[in-house]
């Protein structure tokens, strides 16, 4: 199943001209690609896939989403992809 999880971005980057930012998902962070949603700042809540904010969401449609997720017993999954440690 492809899934779309919610985050909040800590900080915007640069990595060598592609717009990036560290995601915090639920104490989980990693970097996301920006290029999807380019008017996104520190703050926003996006929803990433395989590594790309999709969206940018509120908080209210971010927490729904999150708790879809725990819901419907995908969150473990979610999660345990989001552990893979990150390449340097």
């Amino acid at each position: 199943m492809c899934l779309a999880i919610p985050g909040q971005i800590e900080e915007l980057f640069d990595n060598d001209g592609l717009k990036m930012a560290r995601v915090n998902f639920g104490g989980i962070r990693r970097a996301t690609c920006m290029e999807y949603a380019p008017g996104a700042a520190a703050g926003d809540y996006v929803l990433v896939h395989v590594g790309f904010a999709i969206s940018v969401i509120n908080e209210a449609e971010a927490a729904r989403q999150y708790e879809a997720l725990k819901v419907s017993g995908d969150l473990a999954e979610a999660q345990n992809t989001l552990r893979v440690p990150e390449a340097e």
